[in-house]
């Protein structure tokens, strides 16, 4: 089930070495890589039960930046040879891949992991195979040391529990933009009655009524959704914002739904899964809603075409699987790649994992070229009760790009909007 695929793209800022030309930004280059391969895998829940395409957009992004890296000369002239697993959303099939990848195919390291269930951690942890640029869609990265999530992690990570002790900590720094932006006050949380959605929506909850909101819960079948019955709730509990904890399939199903019923809201919030090119084709029955959309999330809009590393994104992308529907995963897979690239660009001619764990873990805050706010691995026995967060915002707009419909960034740069918010403990 693995296949080969080759990746892409040149260093970036902290390393300090740029390409030619001056921009400050990596570019494609002409250099040709020749050197023996360096394999990485990418694990992929790229066929799940919340349905095709909904977890590829990192191993899209991943495979365009090794593409385009390789063209220019690999990693210090070796190419990248990627190999990618599809676990099919399962715990079982998770397993499989990371037997594959490890065990047989004995890759270097992991890149863009994104699996529904990352049954395989403690395996890669026990292997020591740095996984790199990972989607933390359990807590599998705030648990197992040589796993390191796009977003970064203060947990000890040190096996067994996750987080502290069993216990992982949010701040509220959404809720506090949308109160001070928008004058919000009641917000309504929609979520499957499924483990990770269930648990995403309780931190949601509690970061609202932290900020002051009256909070309107809604929870639906994951395997027979009433949506009907939710947007006619949150008409009549009159809703500024909606925030889910859904795949983009139920995220269209429930904006139909609220069209259909008149629930007009100031904003849909929904997260960076759903932050995609795709919504004008997802939302097209229900006009009203893909108008309110919003999200938020910790990396740079894709659509933000007047910044350079976003530019070389999406020329990156071009005539890759995914590229012609853009995503804000495709472009968190892309850093990823280009992490793990600098990462091992780091150790010179002396590859190791032991030197690109060292990169990882050294504590400095690593931007991908601005592509993410800056993330790092500072681990700490005590959890932070508060914390300087910063948000990347936009929203869903008809007439943007040339009339196409696309995200628009709201708040200013990310880098600047930020709070000083209280660091809120939940179970995962």
């Amino acid at each position: 089930m693995a296949t080969a695929a080759c990746g892409s793209r040149l260093p970036e800022s902290e390393f300090g070495h740029r390409p030619p030309g001056g921009s400050g930004t990596s570019s494609p280059g002409t250099g040709t890589a020749h050197g023996p391969p360096v394999k990485v895998g990418i694990i992929t829940s790229a066929t799940s039960a919340v349905g095709g395409a909904v977890f590829t957009g990192p191993r899209d992004g991943a495979r365009a930046y090794f593409d385009v890296l390789n063209a220019s000369g690999g990693i210090n002239g070796r190419p990248v040879q990627v190999l990618t697993c599809d676990d099919g959303g399962s715990g079982i099939g998770n397993n499989e891949c990371v037997h594959r990848l490890v065990d047989e195919e004995k890759v270097f390291a992991l890149v863009a992991t994104t699996a529904l269930d990352y049954a395989g951690a403690p395996r890669v942890s026990a292997e020591g195979v740095p996984d790199i640029g990972g989607q933390p869609i359990g807590p599998a990265y705030d648990t197992y040391p040589h796993l390191y999530s796009i977003y970064g992690s203060q947990a000890p990570r040190r096996g067994g529990k996750p987080g502290w002790d069993g216990r992982l900590y949010g701040g509220t720094q959404v809720y506090r933009w949308f109160k001070r932006e928008q004058g919000a006050g009641t917000a309504a949380v929609v979520s499957y009655n499924q483990a990770s959605s269930a648990a995403y929506a309780r931190l949601i909850t509690r970061g609202l009524r932290a900020e002051g909101y009256k909070v309107v819960n809604e929870e639906v079948d994951f395997a027979l959704p009433n949506f009907q019955a939710v947007a006619a709730d949150l008409r009549s509990q009159g809703a500024d914002l909606v925030f889910d904890a859904m795949d983009t399939h139920g995220n269209a199903r429930l904006c139909q739904a609220m069209d259909a019923v008149g629930a007009k809201v100031t904003a849909k919030v929904t997260n960076v899964q759903n932050w995609s090119d795709s919504v004008a084709e997802d939302y097209k029955d229900s006009p009203a809603c893909r108008n309110a959309l919003w999200v938020t999330g910790s990396s740079r809009n894709y659509d933000d075409t007047g910044n350079p590393a976003v530019r070389a994104f999406r020329q990156g992308m071009r005539g890759h699987a995914g590229g012609d529907r853009l995503s804000q995963w495709e472009l968190e897979g892309w850093a990823a790649a280009m992490w793990f690239t600098d990462a091992a660009k780091s150790c010179g001619d002396r590859l190791t994992r032991a030197c690109v764990e060292r990169f990882m873990g050294r504590g400095k805050p690593y931007t991908a070229d601005g592509l993410l706010l800056p993330a790092s691995f500072t681990p700490t026995d005590t959890p932070p009760r508060t914390r300087r967060n910063c948000l990347s915002v936009a929203r869903w707009s008809d007439g943007a790009q040339e009339g196409k419909g696309g995200w628009v960034t709201q708040g200013g740069d990310m880098t600047r909007n930020c709070f000083t918010v209280p660091q809120l403990p939940y179970s995962p």
